[in-house]
């Protein structure tokens, strides 16, 4: 049989390879430390499984949904408010997605043609670059580098590139690279977009999890941002419910119609008891996402701080629940540095290849281990010797 084309645009898989690696070692009894999956290691608070749970219970709740319910739209506004401190979310500029990377995943079906230009950032999460290829986005990559702390610098694209961009998505606090935003660049990112007619995407998934002081806020603080943007805002991490898959893309409401219109097409809509556990994280108590975010800082510290003082120089990651860190002196590709640390210490990490042109010489630790944990396993790399190896 002949498979599509659209395949070849995903190239390689290359978390096989590290899967079986990571299988065969459990097999033989080896301790294992997993730093490579985002997905908190908290539970959820008793609100917000006490709701599904009641949900659930009702025989009604296990229909079609259909759409988002009022209460649920409202309350994605509410939260905007309250939260973010921004007015004016109303239920049009709000929808629903099972996750933002079925969100970002089928954007570009509703929003590009054949050929479009969009501006990605580099390194990035794989599904930007899915997501808009899917559409027939031709993707422009933004660099983040190093030395301008992985941050967007729009005024190192090309003009030309900009006249002819359609989109441009953003993501602060940033996965892989853990940078953090400010209001100023927030602020010259929507006079950039203004200036030439782009639609930003914003993926704030990350905005409760920001370090040493720093708050974390929505694209919409910003004025005119309302004009040219949407956002893709997530529970998952927040709130500990990444397997429930809640996220929200709120914003233009053009775009969010849009994105409506496809999505009839391919869904009945947000399992009903789900709708009801969103509401209660949106309007419950906030006090454990600020104590979660705290922790997230001591293994933060645990991590970047234990691998400095083994020889290895990672910085301090500002946001987000990942570490971004430059291969050791002596390697040069990430999947073969990753491979050998599962072999030789036990710790699994992601190759930052994985993540667009510009992710290699780096691999993605995420903080989703207890702080111990996380000492033992800087223990174990200092152990292996490996930060001493050459690559063949």
């Amino acid at each position: 049989m002949t498979f599509s084309k659209r395949l070849d645009l995903f190239g390689p898989e290359i978390f096989a390879a590290l899967n079986d690696k990571k299988i065969a070692l459990e097999a033989q009894g080896r301790i294992l430390y997993n730093l490579s999956v985002g997905t908190p290691d908290f539970p959820p608070a008793p609100h917000i499984k006490q709701a599904l749970i009641d949900a659930a219970g009702d025989d009604e709740s296990w229909k079609y949904t259909l759409r988002d319910i009022p209460e649920l739209l409202e309350a994605v506004g509410a939260y905007y408010r309250r939260r973010f401190g921004v007015e004016g979310i109303t239920p049009d500029r709000v929808m629903s997605f099972s996750g933002s990377q079925d969100g970002i995943g089928h954007l570009g079906l509703a929003l590009l043609n054949e050929g479009d230009t969009v501006l990605l950032p580099d390194p990035c999460y794989p599904v930007f670059m899915t997501g808009m290829r899917l559409g027939g986005g031709v993707p422009y990559f933004y660099p983040l580098t190093r030395e301008n702390n992985f941050l967007p610098d729009v005024r190192s694209i090309p003009e030309a590139v900009a006249r002819k961009a359609k989109v441009m998505l953003v993501s602060l606090p940033a996965n892989p690279v853990g940078s953090v935003g400010t209001p100023e660049l927030y602020a010259e990112i929507v006079a950039f977009c203004r200036q030439y007619g782009i639609l930003l995407v914003h993926d704030n998934a990350y905005s409760d999890i920001i370090f040493d002081g720093a708050r974390g806020g929505s694209v919409f603080n910003t004025p005119g941002a309302e004009e040219v943007a949407v956002e893709f805002f997530s529970l998952s991490k927040s709130f500990n419910v990444t397997g429930a898959r809640i996220s929200f893309l709120v914003g233009r409401p053009d775009v969010v119609a849009a994105c409506k219109k496809l999505r009839t097409q391919i869904d009945f809509g947000m399992f009903y008891p789900i709708q009801k556990a969103a509401i209660a994280a949106l309007t419950g108590p906030l006090d454990s996402v600020r104590a979660q975010c705290r922790v997230y800082q001591a293994r933060r510290d645990a991590l970047c701080g234990g691998l400095r003082s083994i020889g290895w120089p990672v910085p301090d990651s500002h946001g987000s629940m990942f570490v971004w860190a430059p291969l050791p002196a002596g390697w040069r590709h990430s999947m073969a540095f990753c491979l050998r640390l599962i072999e030789s210490a036990g710790v699994i990490c992601t190759p930052g290849g994985s993540f667009g042109p510009s992710g290699e010489g780096y691999v993605r630790f995420a903080l989703t281990l207890p702080e111990e944990t996380i000492r033992r396993a800087v223990a174990a790399i200092a152990a292996s010797g490996i930060l001493t190896e050459r690559e063949a």
